[in-house]
């Protein structure tokens, strides 16, 4: 099978959807069989009290720029439909458990759970449930440790013994590759990504552990050098942004590929895939492994293949505990209220505030009653808690 190469949209789009248009005709023209969207609720996200974002046009808060980037379902309707009419598949990513319903309602051709919502444990419990739908799931693994890796699949284990559903659309010509019911990415969570740091060798070594097929995700600047040694090292999908231009104001065009290098990252991942088919894996990765170390030298060949051990990047680091889940209070308390559903949410720490504990205590949380007064946004920790 060939390798599935994924056009990050995002939110690229900016609520536009004749820009969105002109994005899936964009990355459709470069080679990409699928294209995915982020299906954005910023309360689902992140809490409104989380800190700024510097754009070109200043500080600007992180909650209501992703309040800007809010569309309506039928929006993400429209695109998918758009989509088939360009013969590619559609993909998008939820964020919570209604953008989640949502979703699944559109029955898109898969769903992607992006790394930060890796210990989303609510969501991928609510996605569990998808399983007889058939629409597969691509799980992303940035900024994690193999432990979380382990315990999102874990959840997402009905996955593993479904069937992937038959999306073609009898009205289109081209049929895009089918994806495996359950896939994961690796992923370096940082933007950009240094390709010194992506330690491509752990695509093989997770496929390896976990006995489900594995790509990448990749945040580098580069096009060519992470994606190829992937397929390299047995990868069955990339996925990479994709923009219009770098400088357009979208939160991940700095670091996305104009339509040209994302062109160019896929005829030299179609050429290696031409060079297995001909020559064999072994002897296509002597070739190609020797044309990557002239164009990048060997030095940095040798860095970004790394040594296939699962830890946390350096540039990951400090972003563990803050890009990921934990519980946060949604506003303010006093001492002794007795906490409820609505009091408490999954969310990024983000900027400026403080992670709290893990979602999977959510249950436990609530219910229970504080021993202190809180404020809005302050991630929840088991001294502010009265023991029951």
């Amino acid at each position: 099978m060939s390798v599935i190469i994924i056009a990050e949209i995002g939110t690229a789009h900016g609520g536009s959807l004749h820009k969105a248009r002109d994005l899936i005709n964009a990355a459709v023209d470069a080679g990409a069989d699928y294209v995915k969207f982020q299906w954005v609720y910023a309360d689902e996200i992140l809490h409104p009290n989380t800190g700024f974002v510097n754009l070109p046009g200043g500080a600007v808060p992180l909650y209501k720029r992703f309040q800007e980037l809010e569309v309506s379902p039928d929006f993400f309707a429209q695109a998918q439909e758009y989509t088939h009419s360009k013969h590619a598949g559609f993909i998008c990513s939820p964020f919570g458990l209604k953008s989640l319903s949502e979703l699944l309602a559109i029955q898109p051709d898969a769903v992607k759970i992006a790394s930060p919502e890796l210990n989303h444990y609510p969501l991928l419990h609510a996605l569990s449930k998808s399983a007889h739908t058939g629409i597969p799931v691509i799980l992303s693994s940035g900024v994690s440790r193999l432990s979380d890796i382990e315990r999102a699949l874990d959840l997402l284990d009905t996955f593993r013994h479904s069937c992937s559903q038959d999306k073609t659309n009898q009205t289109v010509n081209k049929i895009y590759p089918q994806l495996p019911a359950l896939s994961l990415l690796h992923c370096i969570t940082a933007y950009p990504a240094p390709e010194s740091q992506y330690n491509v060798r752990l695509v093989r070594t997770l496929s390896d552990i976990f006995g489900i097929p594995t790509g990448i995700s990749d945040h580098s600047m580069d096009p060519v050098l992470v994606p190829s040694l992937s397929v390299l090292c047995g990868g069955t999908i990339i996925e990479k942004h994709i923009t219009l231009s770098r400088k357009t104001d979208g939160l991940d065009d700095p670091v996305a590929l104009e339509p040209a290098q994302f062109e160019q990252m896929t005829k030299y991942i179609r050429h290696i895939e031409e060079q297995i088919a001909k020559y064999g894996s072994t002897c296509a990765a002597d070739c190609c492994t020797e044309k990557l170390n002239e164009k990048y030298g060997a030095e940095a060949v040798s860095a970004a293949l790394g040594t296939g051990i699962k830890f946390l990047a350096p540039d990951e680091q400090q972003n563990y505990g803050r890009t990921n889940r934990s519980l946060h209070f949604t506003h303010s308390l006093s001492q002794g209220s007795v906490i409820t559903a609505d009091d408490i949410a999954v969310l990024r720490t983000e900027k400026i505030l403080t992670p709290g504990i893990s979602p999977e205590y959510l249950e436990i949380v609530t219910g229970a009653r504080l021993a202190v007064s809180v404020n809005a946004g302050d991630g929840v920790r088991w001294e502010q808690l009265l023991h029951r």
